[in-house]
């Protein structure tokens, strides 16, 4: 039993993420080494021809352009043969429409995993919910392969991929300027100052004059942004 839970442990944020050769529909990738320098969303789906994953998969696809302008590549997954993504992901192209999207074509990897090696190893399968298909995970990895963030969905509901973009601009603008992003954040909105380390750092905080700087208390600051 101690093997088989191992097998399916998943990273946690903060760890250098599973490196893996897996056969995709574009080819053969290589993570990190083919990725480097860039911010990778690695998304596994339960199963291709199903309704919930095949709406998942338009949705980021018709954002993969956006994605990439962000430095970001999009990988996806399921454990499923090469053969099944190709003819999946032309009848999406050829016969589906949703929400108004339509001759959608998936144009980044995705990658078969038969033998379960890469859903394994990024603890994409759940016992309690299925043995043999991926429950919906998404990692989204930085520029130096490390895991930032993590987001796990049941089988039966579709995730967001607006608020999966939210979440990588916000990281990108809090490693850039060091700063973080309170509640329900959107790229424009005020963000947080981090907080003091002392008592004697939190009164120069509330006291030093910042350009767009305003606080509620000594530990809770933001900065105003540029509109």
């Amino acid at each position: 039993m101690e093997e088989k839970n191992e097998a399916y442990r998943m990273p946690l944020i903060g760890d250098k993420a599973p490196s893996f050769t897996a056969k995709t529909t574009q080819g053969e990738i290589s993570f990190p080494d083919d990725y480097k320098g860039k911010w990778v969303i690695l998304f596994s789906h339960p199963a291709d021809f199903t309704p919930v994953c095949t709406t998942e998969f338009m949705t980021f696809a018709s954002m993969h352009e956006d994605f990439k302008a962000l430095n970001c590549e999009l990988i996806g997954l399921s454990i499923d043969s090469i053969y099944a993504h190709i003819a999946w992901l032309r009848t999406i192209k050829e016969k589906i429409v949703f929400k108004g999207m339509k001759n959608i074509e998936v144009n980044f990897p995705v990658i078969e995993d038969l033998k379960m090696e890469v859903a394994k190893a990024f603890g994409m399968l759940q016992l309690n919910a299925s043995t043999t298909q991926a429950v919906r995970a998404v990692f989204i990895m930085d520029p130096e392969s490390k895991v930032r963030a993590i987001l796990y969905y049941p089988l039966s509901n579709g995730r967001n991929m607006d608020e999966i973009m939210r979440l990588l601009v916000a990281m990108q603008k809090s490693d850039a300027e060091k700063i973080a992003t309170p509640a329900n954040w959107r790229p424009g909105d005020d963000v947080i100052i981090p907080p003091p380390g002392s008592c004697g750092m939190a009164k120069d905080r509330v006291e030093k004059e910042e350009e767009g700087k305003y606080c509620l208390d000594w530990f809770m600051c933001f900065r105003k942004e540029k509109k």
